[in-house]
């Protein structure tokens, strides 16, 4: 494949399979340590001396910068090459895996966490975007299958392997055994790693990056705030940050369609198949993120097992989510996205359904099976649908369209989370308030477990709308 580099109009071969290598490998180092401190966190306050709304901000902070990051990224794709954004989100990384790894206190491990997220943020909208460039429409699914596998297989790992890293060593080397291949993948990408993108270098609109960062910032945070369930959604940080979010989101918005050359052209919503893809993309980001929050509570708190055994409980069901999406990719290529996201969604609902009547006796085989199912029909529903809706898309538009998709996901997992705690918390209440006794252990598992319950039925719900939703997807073209 022939490409141009930015204004020289000089033409070079695009060695397609050594770029996707270096992007996918950092895609997965990235996506392990996102997911991997999650069951280090009663460590942390343990070591640390800090409460668990002050650890949070290790995720919250993290997805807070990512959230900031990812609407910028269409704008940062048009003023520097493929090669000059990888190293910088690659060192950016690097420096904050060091200063994580060498952290005395709180303050430098978030510091540390913060930069990493930056990378992170830098990276992901720029993988989706060389992908989408250097691959032919009709073999996209395939390739985007692989993305996929590399994504959802390391958060699949990360549990485990931190768990083990925790129990046989120390929190640290949760970032110490990133550092080689960290190392690795820089050099190699400095090797492989062609520009790809035209640069064109648009007007740089302030007042719409100062409105995006408040926007989507205020958004996330807010909705990690009334997630985490200290205050919920009447605390004054929740309220405020959402006030302003909606606020500066609804400014943003305005500001786009008056400009021409925005900062991310929302114009890419008057493609009907990108718009509906966005719909089921966050839809299938909102389950699995309520399933992460509720699940671990259930296997810990409900069942009493260990963070370890909950974690090799986890692995079998994000191990087939991962290995799925390439074989949805590659039927996705062959059949469109149909026949896959409506039976996914299908069998997603069933297993939710499922679950909804989980108790402190279910066996963890049953467990085990039920996400197994789970996963297997939500990895038909993500990659289909985001591949088929960015397809629909002409080229200049796919900065942008991987900016909306990322930026959306970030905010669905947020929201899915705040409301899946929210509900899981007043179903807990309420069925507290229904004993005419004293509370003992059994009654507070039951509790939680009735909670939990509901929580899987808010997933359910989503399912059967997306159901509703993928009824009227079909395989869109590629617009030029």
């Amino acid at each position: 494949m022939e490409i141009v580099n930015g204004k020289n109009k000089v033409k070079s071969e695009v060695k397609t399979l050594p770029i996707l290598f270096s992007l996918l490998a950092a895609a997965f180092i990235g996506m392990f340590s996102e997911m991997s401190l999650n069951v280090a966190l009663s460590s942390l306050m343990e070591e640390l001396n800090i409460t668990a709304s002050t650890v949070q901000w290790l995720t919250t902070g993290y997805m807070l910068v990512i959230s900031i990051l990812v609407p910028i990224s269409a704008l940062l794709i048009q003023w520097f090459t493929t090669r000059q954004l990888f190293l910088t989100s690659m060192i950016l990384f690097t420096f904050g895996t060091i200063i994580a790894a060498i952290s005395p206190t709180f303050t430098i491990l978030l510091i540390g966490r913060l930069i990493q997220a930056a990378g992170t943020g830098l990276l992901i909208p720029l993988m989706f975007n060389t992908v989408l460039t250097i691959t032919p429409p009709q073999k996209r699914g395939s390739i985007m299958g692989i993305v996929g596998l590399t994504i959802m297989f390391a958060p699949a790992i990360g549990p485990t392997l931190s768990g083990l890293i925790i129990q046989n060593l120390h929190w640290h080397w949760l970032f110490w055994v990133l550092l080689p291949f960290l190392l690795i993948i820089i050099g190699i990408g400095y090797v492989n790693i062609q520009n790809i993108s035209e640069i064109s270098k648009p007007k740089i609109d302030l007042i719409s990056i100062i409105l995006s960062t408040i926007a989507f910032g205020g958004l996330v945070y807010g909705l990690s705030s009334a997630g985490e369930g200290e205050g919920g959604w009447s605390s004054p940080a929740t309220i405020y940050s959402l006030i302003m979010g909606i606020i500066a989101l609804i400014l943003f918005i305005l500001r786009q369609f008056m400009m021409k050359q925005p900062l991310v052209n929302l114009r890419a919503f008057k493609y009907p198949m990108f718009s509906l893809g966005v719909v089921l993309v966050m839809i299938s980001m909102m389950v699995p993120f309520a399933f992460l929050i509720l699940m671990p509570m259930y296997l810990q708190n409900s069942l009493g097992l260990t963070v370890f055994v909950s974690g090799l409980v986890l692995l079998p069901g994000g191990t087939v989510n991962g290995f799925m999406s390439p074989v949805t990719g590659y039927f996705f290529d062959k059949f469109g996205p149909k026949p896959l996201v409506i039976p996914g969604l299908l069998i997603g609902a069933v297993a939710l359904w499922f679950f909804t009547d989980l108790t402190t006796s279910t066996t963890i085989i049953t467990v085990i099976i039920i996400h197994c199912v789970l996963m297997f029909g939500m990895s038909m529903v993500m990659m289909p649908a985001q591949t088929n809706g960015l397809n629909q898309l002409p080229r200049e538009l796919y900065p942008h369209g991987t900016a909306i998709m990322n930026t959306l996901q970030q905010l669905a997992g947020a929201m899915g989370t705040a409301l899946c705690v929210t509900i899981m918390s007043a179903g807990q209440e309420n069925y507290m308030k229904d004993l005419d006794h004293p509370l003992g252990a059994n009654d507070i598992k039951e509790a939680l477990t009735a909670g939990i319950q509901n929580g899987f039925m808010f997933g359910l719900i989503l399912a059967i709308i997306g159901f509703v939703f993928a009824i009227f997807i079909r395989k869109s073209h590629h617009s030029q």
